[in-house]
């Protein structure tokens, strides 16, 4: 089975080795300077986990929106270029990156994130191709926060979605039964549409998980949201009204 294939009919694609040993390297020294605040991100920068507010030692799963926003140069690293080729080709040629982030879960965090699909934080759009490549910065496993996706949840409605707590992330049913396990080493990435159901339990060992993600979705779609006024660095709240 293709790529496409595997994105059309499951929803999720496995890319491996993506990024090589030295620009691994280099992305993680860019990320070390996010979250040690040697480039500050003010608001963008917030607690999954619903606690914290941003203090360094305090979160639990730490997201960072939008970082070749506030550092530029990361959206000319080579992975970013050929992300978007590999995008264009499964999607077509006018999908280009809304938004990238980060998302780091600390030694012992042991804190799961929810079930959810991405499209519940995003605008009601005409056009709903989009794609997350989610980039996996460290070994992930289970243990540490690996993604489990369900097959084909792409094909489904948008579930019912709730926020338990002010700022954490969202969350719908979903369970571990219903889903397949994708651990990955260091550099390669997993890529699946907004409607895909996924999760990953909280970092039980003593190393981190760090992930780089970037989306995209079809250009007139990113000016759809920009006239908008969503630019995804707003507050986490449910932007569709749920089934």
């Amino acid at each position: 089975m293709t790529l496409s294939e595997s994105f059309a009919v499951h929803g999720y694609a496995v890319l491996h080795a993506i990024v090589d040993a030295e620009e691994l390297a280099s992305l993680l020294a860019v990320y070390e300077d996010f979250l040690q605040q040697r480039i500050p991100v003010g608001s963008a920068r917030s607690d999954l986990g619903g606690t914290g507010k941003g203090e360094p030692g305090q979160e639990r799963i730490t997201q960072i929106m939008r970082p070749s926003h506030f550092f530029p140069p990361l959206a000319t690293t080579p992975c970013y270029a050929r992300i978007r080729q590999i995008v264009q080709e499964i999607l077509g040629p006018d999908m280009e990156l809304d938004f990238d982030m980060l998302i780091d879960k600390g030694p012992y965090t042991q804190t799961p994130t929810p079930w959810h699909q991405d499209e519940a934080y995003w605008l009601e759009m005409p056009d709903k191709r989009s794609v997350s490549c989610w980039i996996a910065l460290d070994d992930v496993f289970p243990e540490n926060g690996c993604l489990w996706f369900v097959p084909a949840s792409h094909l489904g409605p948008l579930r019912s979605h709730l926020q338990l707590l002010p700022g954490a992330a969202l969350q719908c049913a979903g369970d571990e039964a219903e889903a397949i396990v994708i651990p990955l080493p260091a550099g390669s990435c997993t890529l699946h549409h907004g409607r895909t159901l996924h999760y990953s339990r909280g970092n039980t060992t003593p190393s981190r998980r760090r992930a780089l993600i970037l989306n995209y979705r079809p250009e007139a779609m990113i000016t759809l949201e920009r006239e908008r006024g969503f630019d995804h660095l707003g507050e986490r709240t449910l932007r569709l009204e749920n089934p």
